[in-house]
């Protein structure tokens, strides 16, 4: 459960000689790190590639984990306002700034002491947050209400407009994991077990990739063909293949939480043609949870792994989530985070992070940005958090002892399936995963009591799923290829009786 790190941001510093005049910000446009433009006579820089998607509010004014105040060029100067003469109208009062605050914007990040105004009412935070609607938030979320402000009635926000799917890589397709479009000809990732399905005609196939550190696994025909490790930026080439139809699976087999992948599409070999891709299957689901749903150092055979090996070790595709999904056809994301937890880090590390910090992104290392759901719908959720927060005592100076940290577990967690709830809709399932850890019950004992509050609320589509009998012959113990088939099989059984699919 060893914590990768997280490289930091390089930001980007503008110079030159007389600034030009700033374009006007616009929704729908994409901005790039450093990007300067103006917005209600003011300049501002991006410090975050980003698209500004219609009717998300991310104006810069009001996303301020986008945009930074100032940049290299010039507002334009408004034209004179002409005279008009006014028609009197009933004066309405409005409250204070220093009263009320400012209005909560979804896009917006705000800390533990922080508030913001929702439907008349001022909240304040109690911890990180982002995205979180105040209005949603039962006693045990992540905003209290603190007191009452009279507010304008606000102006009706206009459904967010799909972003387009482009026309150049992934209409040669089909994908699973998160994905952020940088081009029509490129996407980037960096959660594990990302995979990209295609067909082709001909004797050969090329893969453009842009990525120096991670290893990915190549299968030609459902058949397993060659692991790549750090290919770099280059166009590998799949060939000597018998002239027809084929199909290629580049899957991504390692975590690379401070590091980002690329990927350019396929390549036909000379005579041959890329073609449509297989339809994307209708079930999907989604895994939740850390190093067990990465499959990390899962084909290790050992406990005891060097840096080196722990990486040629880790595999996604040996995984219980991408064997269960494989199982059902279904599509599937594994969005596994080595060594967070759901309120505390693998021995404390960390303070201040946690799971609920980077779920929401599409690249994990970039602070503010924010995965497009688009069509991912999952009927089946499998959450395994936890292992870190307890598989070690806490230690002297945690906000935490061993009661608090069961009882703030407990909370988070019921809060992070109502999250759930509201971004996947009530027919999901939604699967509370635990394991025996070594001389203690925490998580099995405060999992089980997330599901039966779950239930007792009235929601009969949390369901709680245990797994132990392991062998954890894998690097520092953690699941081996074998204990992932076991996992998966016990799991496969679960979702068989929940009958979710005919």
């Amino acid at each position: 459960m060893k914590r990768m790190k997280v490289s930091g941001l390089v930001c980007l510093v503008l110079s030159g000689g007389a600034a030009a005049t700033c374009p006007a910000w616009q929704e729908g446009e994409h901005y790039s790190v450093g990007s300067a433009v103006s917005y209600q006579d003011q300049a501002y820089t991006a410090v975050v590639a980003h698209t500004a998607h219609a009717g998300a509010g991310w104006n810069p004014a009001a996303a301020a984990t986008l945009w930074r105040q100032g940049g290299d060029c010039a507002v334009p100067t408004p034209a004179p306002t002409p005279t008009v003469t006014a028609v009197p109208t009933p004066a309405v009062p409005t409250p204070a700034t220093s009263e009320c605050g400012e209005a909560w914007q979804q896009a917006t990040v705000y800390v533990g002491g922080q508030r913001a105004v929702r439907n008349g009412s001022i909240y304040q935070a109690k911890w990180w947050a982002q995205g979180d609607d105040p209005l949603q938030s039962g006693s045990w979320g992540v905003w209290a209400r603190v007191g009452t402000c009279e507010q304008p009635t606000p102006t009706p926000v206009p459904t967010p407009t799909p972003t387009p799917t482009p026309a150049g890589v992934l209409a040669q397709i089909a994908s699973g994991g998160r994905l952020q479009v940088e081009s029509a000809d490129r996407v980037a990732y960096s959660w594990p077990g990302v995979y990209f399905e295609g067909r082709f005609s001909g004797t050969g196939v090329g893969v453009r990739l842009d990525d120096g550190y991670n290893h990915y696994n190549v299968e030609i025909d459902g058949q397993p063909f060659a692991k790549l490790a750090r290919p770099g930026n280059t166009t590998y080439w799949v060939k000597g293949l018998g002239a027809g139809t084929h199909t290629i699976r580049v899957s991504k087999r390692t975590e690379s939480p401070g590091v980002v992948g690329r990927f350019g599409g396929l390549v036909a070999a000379e005579g041959g043609q890329v073609l449509a891709p297989p339809p994307a299957p209708t079930r999907q689901i989604e895994f939740i949870g850390d190093s067990y749903t990465s499959g990390l150092g899962a084909e290790s055979g050992t406990r005891d792994c060097s840096d080196v090996l722990l990486v040629n070790a880790s595999n996604s595709d040996a995984s219980f989530g991408a064997l269960t999904a494989r199982h059902y056809g279904a599509a599937y994301q594994l969005n596994g985070y080595s060594g967070v937890g759901l309120v505390r880090n693998y021995n404390g590390a960390d303070r201040g992070t946690d799971y609920r910090t980077y779920y929401d992104r599409a690249l994990l290392n970039s602070a503010g940005n924010q995965w497009v759901q688009g069509d991912w719908k999952p009927q089946v959720i499998v959450v395994g958090l936890g292992i870190n927060d307890f598989s070690t005592p806490v230690n002297p100076g945690e906000p935490y002892t061993a009661e608090t940290l069961k009882a703030t577990y407990k909370a988070a967690y019921l809060e992070f399936l109502a999250k759930l709830r509201r971004q996947y809709g009530s027919d999901a399932y939604l699967v509370v995963s635990a394991t025996a850890l070594w001389q203690t019950t925490a998580l099995v004992d405060t999992a089980q009591a997330v599901v039966n509050e779950a239930q007792a609320q009235g929601d009969a589509r949390v369901v709680y799923f245990y797994y132990d009998g392991l062998d954890s012959m894998a690097c520092g113990w953690h699941p081996s290829v074998n204990d992932h088939r076991a996992i998966s099989a016990k799991l496969i059984t679960l979702i068989d009786g929940l009958q979710v699919w005919p």
